[in-house]
């Protein structure tokens, strides 16, 4: 590898914007509608077309959309919700959101994925949901979710209309990281019963803020009645939208309950639709970064994550790296010499038991000592399409130099 002597500036995960997404917002600014409006039911359109699924609802955040899945499965007081110790707050804050009781699962051995045995045990007759995370843009094991449903349906007793014609427990996956990836051959937004996308600013494809939400069709429940009931929660419960208003004579509407806001708007959804014109070459952009980094850091002891295998196909969102038998403050160090080298890193992720809100909740990260394991080495290198050829090569180089103090290379 030649070396490289000048110092480069290479931030963590900057938005890939083109002028497709500039000329898709001026569109709508120069149209006079920028809130909710014809591009985000364009967008939404889209991006149902490219789940392979019937419907998809824009919103302000993944979060919004996850939230809204759990509203709408009546999901609150009494009722369980299971996801992972190892993500972001927003997987488990919405559970408290809307009252449920969160129960936190440990990740496997070696492994950023729930422990499947776990998960089956800590199912409950009061357990209504569960929230996987396709961590990385890597699709989590759905076969074995399914399984785990289909065997504990005898425990499960549906509260509302939807949970009776699903069931059993809902999978309402955390997709935020996997627009665009594939689980044996079918796109994430069409597996889990419900997937919620994030298109928030540092993710594949952005609308700045927002996210979408998408399910799988349920027999005996129609999707349009499942689409108008997020836009109702969406919009204060408002019978109309401010589009159907503009209509004339039709300025009166009803409010239908005391219910959110977090609708997306036009504007955000103009970028959306500008990247959704390139995203097939925006992922191919970054197999080959992750290829390329692979091929650097598999020889030399570095744990990174199977992106591509005949099971699934990931969407590369996050390169996510582990050094053996570092320490926290070794970790802290590497992370800082990259940083006096101009590579901005971060860590994916604090598991949730080690932040002061779910602390005061009563986890103990005592008890997920698999997810403390997997946090305490971690190390996240920057993964963009805007990374040239040269500055892969430059983190390539860092990184390796750097970590080689640290580990036998």
């Amino acid at each position: 590898m030649n070396t490289l002597i000048e110092k480069r500036n290479i931030p963590f995960s900057p938005p890939d914007i083109s002028n497709d997404e500039i000329e898709e917002v001026i569109s709508a600014l120069k149209s006079g509608w920028i809130t909710t409006g014809p591009k985000t039911k364009q967008l939404e359109c889209e991006v149902a077309k490219y789940c392979g699924v019937n419907k998809a609802v824009c919103l302000n955040s993944q979060t919004a959309c996850a939230e809204m899945a759990l509203r709408l499965l009546g999901i609150g007081e009494g009722d369980e919700v299971i996801t992972s110790a190892y993500t972001y707050t927003a997987s488990a804050s919405i559970v408290c959101h809307v009252g449920a009781k969160l129960v936190l699962i440990d990740t496997q051995k070696d492994c950023l994925e729930m422990d499947y045995e776990q998960l089956e045990k800590a199912i409950t007759e009061n357990t209504k949901a569960i929230i996987p995370i396709d961590l990385a843009g890597i699709p989590c094991d759905y076969d074995k979710l399914f399984e785990i449903v289909e065997r504990k349906r005898n425990l499960f007793k549906p509260k509302n209309k939807i949970q009776k014609a699903i069931g059993r427990i809902a999978i309402c996956a955390d997709t935020a990281h996997s627009f665009g990836a594939v689980w044996h051959g079918i796109k994430t937004g069409s597996i889990a019963d419900f997937s919620s996308f994030s298109f928030h600013a540092v993710k594949n494809l952005t609308t700045a803020e927002g996210g979408a939400l998408t399910w799988k069709s349920v027999d005996g429940i129609n999707d349009e009645d499942i689409y108008k009931q997020i836009q109702l929660f969406s919009l204060h419960g408002q019978s109309k939208d401010a589009l159907a208003k503009t209509q004339l004579g039709a300025w009166e509407y009803d409010v239908l309950g005391p219910w959110y806001k977090c609708n997306m708007t036009d504007v955000a959804a103009g970028i959306g639709l500008g990247q959704m014109k390139r995203y097939k070459d925006l992922l191919l952009r970054r197999k080959e970064i992750i290829t390329r980094y692979d091929n650097a850091f598999k020889p030399l002891g570095i744990k990174v994550l199977d992106h591509y295998t005949k099971a699934y196909e990931s969407c590369g969102h996050l390169y996510i790296t582990r050094i053996p038998n570092i320490t926290l403050e070794q970790r802290h160090e590497i992370i800082v010499k990259m940083a006096e080298e101009g590579v901005v890193c971060n860590v994916h992720y604090k598991p949730l038991p080690m932040m002061t809100a779910y602390k005061n909740l009563g986890f103990n990260i005592n008890d997920y000592p698999n997810a403390y394991r997997q946090f305490e080495n971690e190390i996240t290198l920057p993964l963009h399409t805007c990374l040239s050829d040269e500055n892969v090569e430059y983190v390539i180089e860092k990184f390796t130099k750097i970590v080689s103090e640290y580990i036998h290379v």
